[in-house]
């Protein structure tokens, strides 16, 4: 009994000092942001073309993102060339191929499948285009505008862990890890639940899709519902995005299970909401600020053709919205824009 006490309560320091330290880093990198894109900056794009590439905008994230992007390179004066592949691989490939022969001032990528993509980004380096991203991590950007999701992933692991009180078992989505941010997001939930060998990923692992994400996460859940009939079977499910977690939240509210919290990372109106519901099952989402990451990519974009120095990444805050907090943290991310 005394080891196990001993144990319980070591394993809730750990918790509370790592929770701790991730909060610090996401402050000391909202600061940077701030820092580094204060308003009395005077940035122009005036008589430059940029490219815009973005895999789709179907996802409230990726949207606002790519609005950003247009808005600010308009604000600065640029021309935005802007092409939204809809969800098809190839179609980016085709639009990048479109956009190196017009030879634009720069390119600004977003999202997409790295194995794909990387052939394509390096030919857009070689070409003499500087390549900027948007949660696109490759060796050949300048510079990806993104959140922190090596904090902010650890930050919704841990949430989730100490939700669960260090024990239980988790459905966890894993359908694109070929994804930079999915890839990170998921490697910190395993790197986390490394600590605790009382939670257990059950296997198979599902896997997200798109399009019909919401309605194939909600049957997939509905299923493993239906496989793992008793309370306490399933304590949580993890996505790496929110739109799996919107899906499975309704499939769990739908079962009448008690007990079982869905997280994810994004931060789409729609799951905020549900994550301020004392009723529902949605658990925690790591809330991002994606017009002000695409905003971030074009002004970086202006500093480099300007001749100033940039860094080969800006983290734009992010915060954690939980059940504890909602009532001080939501709002903000409610806003449609």
């Amino acid at each position: 009994m005394m080891n196990t006490q001993v144990r319980t309560g070591k394993r809730s320091r750990i918790l509370k000092a790592t929770i701790a330290s991730c909060a610090i880093v996401l402050g000391i990198h909202a600061g940077f942001a701030h820092a580094q894109d204060t308003g009395e900056e005077k940035l122009s794009l005036a008589g430059k073309k940029i490219g815009i590439s973005a895999v789709g905008t179907d996802h409230a994230w990726d949207l606002k993102a790519y609005q950003g992007i247009i808005d600010e390179v308009k604000s600065l004066g640029g021309e935005p060339i802007a092409l939204d592949a809809k969800r098809n691989d190839q179609t980016q490939v085709s639009q990048l191929q479109t956009l190196i022969a017009q030879k634009p001032d720069a390119i600004i990528e977003m999202l997409g499948n790295l194995d794909v993509l990387n052939p394509w980004l390096k030919r857009i380096r070689d070409a003499g285009i500087p390549l900027f991203t948007v949660d696109t991590a490759t060796p050949y950007t300048l510079n990806n505008s993104t959140s922190n999701n090596y904090a902010l992933a650890s930050e919704v692991a841990l949430q989730m862990v100490a939700d669960m009180g260090g024990k239980g078992n988790v459905l966890v989505f894993n359908g694109f890890y070929s994804v930079p941010v999915c890839k990170i997001r998921y490697d910190q939930l395993k790197y986390v639940l490394q600590a605790y060998p009382d939670i257990k990923v059950i296997e198979p692992e599902l896997r997200d899709v798109i399009p019909n994400t919401v309605q194939s996460a909600y049957s997939n859940v509905t299923d493993m519902l239906t496989k793992y009939p008793k309370d306490g079977d399933i304590s949580s499910v993890w996505a790496c995005w929110d739109i799996p977690q919107m899906g499975a939240t309704q499939a769990i509210e739908a079962s009448g299970r008690k007990g079982i919290k869905t997280y994810a990372i994004d931060g789409s109106p729609e799951v905020v909401e549900m994550v301020a519901d004392p009723n529902s099952p949605a658990g925690a989402v790591g809330a991002q600020q994606p017009y002000e990451i695409g905003k971030s990519a074009a002004r970086n974009a202006a500093r480099y053709l300007a001749g100033k120095p940039i860094e080969p990444f800006t983290f734009v805050p992010a915060v954690l919205v939980t059940k504890a907090n909602a009532a001080t943290t939501a709002a903000q991310f409610l806003e449609k824009k």
